[in-house]
């Protein structure tokens, strides 16, 4: 396609309008059509069971699915795992797993780059929410040099050759069978159809816009990401973003066992009886590491912009405690780096035994409480500047 047809005669991008149709009929049927019929005709239990049931299923082929398992190769899965993910994937109506792979490896590399970041957070949460797909911009245009790994999949490969008649055949022809064999056509039809598509949507885009927007950042600041608890409770896990950003390739958002993250507790369940397998995680020092540096960077900041209001406080004092964290910080990360050198050797020389194995677990477990325990006491700094 030429440069002529990507734009209109005032130089903007084309309008995309299939998507636009899509979006606008789907939205108008959940918020005009859906309520009136619940109020002239009323749902059935099946239809808001079968709402909710399709509606994790989507949610969950997307994260699971299309985000960890796809795009970031964060873990292996059986193929028969993977056969679900692509069907289910499909039905969510959000493009083949080869285009949705490529453009969010594309938005990992050139996160927040106006210019090349499909969903650009810099570009507003209209645009980072929905804007991005309504309008043929450059930064959106298709390619799968970055996919060359999924091309090798059969599964990826079918369902992207099939991917239209997949997704219009699964979007109509599912939720009015299921409404034919409950004796609730229309209602089941719009619950587990049209709402739920709709719901699907837009809790998966509130990571593409919500998730850069509103949040902490306790591991980065490099980057828009936020972690925000409340997104993780709309996505199945995925809200813990600012985590996700710096450390792609763990397959867990929420690394807390109390962190809500479905989509790690289906991942690793499955693991226990080998569907899925060789699952990646990011070391808890190198994570605790990310996390000191940032309480540095704060307090240190929070110092300095507070100190012509902390009159009553001996700064000097303050720095001075910094200034030894600071130090002890070092060196516990010294101790780490000596800890995995000798470790490595002796796995080079192959002469571990159980023995240092245990010993490698108890000095990581050591280093693991030292940063803990700083990690506490500059969370006590940071309020007594507050």
């Amino acid at each position: 396609m030429t440069a002529m047809n990507e734009t209109t005669a005032a130089g903007k991008p084309r309008v995309l309008w299939v998507n636009v149709l899509m979006f606008v009929f789907t939205m108008l049927g959940a918020v005009v059509v859906v309520p009136w019929y619940g109020f002239t005709v009323g749902y059935s239990t099946a239809a808001w069971v079968w709402c909710v049931v399709l509606l994790y299923a989507n949610g969950l082929a997307i994260t699971g699915g299309y985000h960890r398992l796809w795009s970031h190769r964060t873990y292996d899965a059986h193929w028969s795992l993977r056969f679900i993910y692509m069907i289910l994937g499909a039905m969510a109506l959000q493009n083949s797993v080869l285009v949705w792979a490529s453009g969010h490896r594309d938005h990992h590399q050139y996160v927040d780059d106006n210019d090349r970041d499909p969903y650009s957070a810099g570009r507003g949460l209209w645009f980072s929410h929905i804007g991005w797909m309504l309008r043929r911009y450059p930064s959106g245009k298709w390619h799968f040099d970055n996919v060359r790994d999924l091309q090798k999949d059969p599964l990826v490969a079918f369902q992207h050759k099939y991917y239209y008649p997949l997704a219009i055949g699964l979007n109509v022809f599912v939720p009015l069978t299921l409404g034919w064999l409950h004796g609730d056509l229309w209602g089941v039809f719009l619950l587990a159809g049209v709402l739920r598509l709709v719901l699907s949507h837009h809790f998966t885009f509130l990571i593409n816009s919500a998730a850069h927007a509103f949040g902490r950042q306790p591991y980065t600041d490099e980057n828009s990401a936020r972690d925000n608890p409340w997104l993780a409770v709309l996505t199945y896990g995925e809200g813990y973003h600012n985590f996700h950003h710096l450390f792609a390739h763990d397959y867990r958002n929420g690394i807390r066992w109390w962190q809500w993250d479905p989509s790690k507790w289906i991942i690793c369940a499955l693991s226990w009886i080998g569907v899925t397998y060789r699952l990646k995680r990011t070391p808890d020092i190198t994570i605790q590491r990310a996390r000191l540096a940032m309480q540095f960077r704060r307090v240190q900041e929070s110092l300095e912009r507070r100190k012509p209001h902390l009159p009553h406080m001996d700064l000097e004092q303050l720095r001075a405690k910094m200034a030894r964290e600071y130090d002890l910080f070092v060196e516990t990360l010294a101790e780490w780096s000596r800890v995995t050198d000798a470790w490595y050797t002796r796995t080079r020389e192959q002469i571990v035994h159980r023995l240092e194995e245990a010993s490698f677990r108890t000095e990581t477990r050591a280093i693991l409480y030292q940063l803990r325990m700083q990690h506490r006491r500059l969370q006590l700094l940071g309020a007594q500047l507050a």
